[in-house]
């Protein structure tokens, strides 16, 4: 079973991988995330490439993206699990563009983790207005 972390980054790369394009600004905020925010400071982020390749290859797997979030969802702590729905919202907004596949895997993690649906609202609408631009 993956730790708490590496759990954590591997639902941002679902996310990413969803539809099939792991686009460089959502890679580029999954590295943003695993070294800014403060539920990783205790993660090396030297570790984050590997990581993510490990979560690609169980991707590869029979029922892959399943058991990458039921093995999610346990290795969070439950107290945690807002905060691991809001990684991975953050990854699929960081390009502005919610496709429908991301918009399936956000409904798959908010019923694997349990997250509450006005809580997921709140953190969808906080997420989106941080990523919107003048312009």
């Amino acid at each position: 079973m993956p730790s708490a972390h590496e759990a954590l980054i591997h639902l941002m790369v679902i996310t990413s991988a969803s539809d099939r394009d792991m686009a460089h600004l959502e890679l580029d905020r999954i590295g943003s995330v695993a070294k800014n925010w403060p539920i990783f400071i205790d993660f090396d982020a030297d570790r984050l490439v590997e990581v993510a390749q490990d979560c690609q290859l169980m991707l590869q797997e029979e029922d892959g993206m399943d058991n990458v979030m039921m093995q999610a969802a346990r290795a969070i702590p439950a107290h945690l699990h807002d905060t691991a729905y809001a990684a991975a919202v953050e990854v699929a907004a960081v390009d502005m563009e919610m496709r429908l596949e991301e918009v399936r895997v956000l409904a798959l993690l908010r019923k694997y983790l349990s997250v509450d649906p006005l809580a997921a609202a709140a953190i969808e609408r906080a997420t989106k207005a941080r990523h919107k631009m003048l312009t």
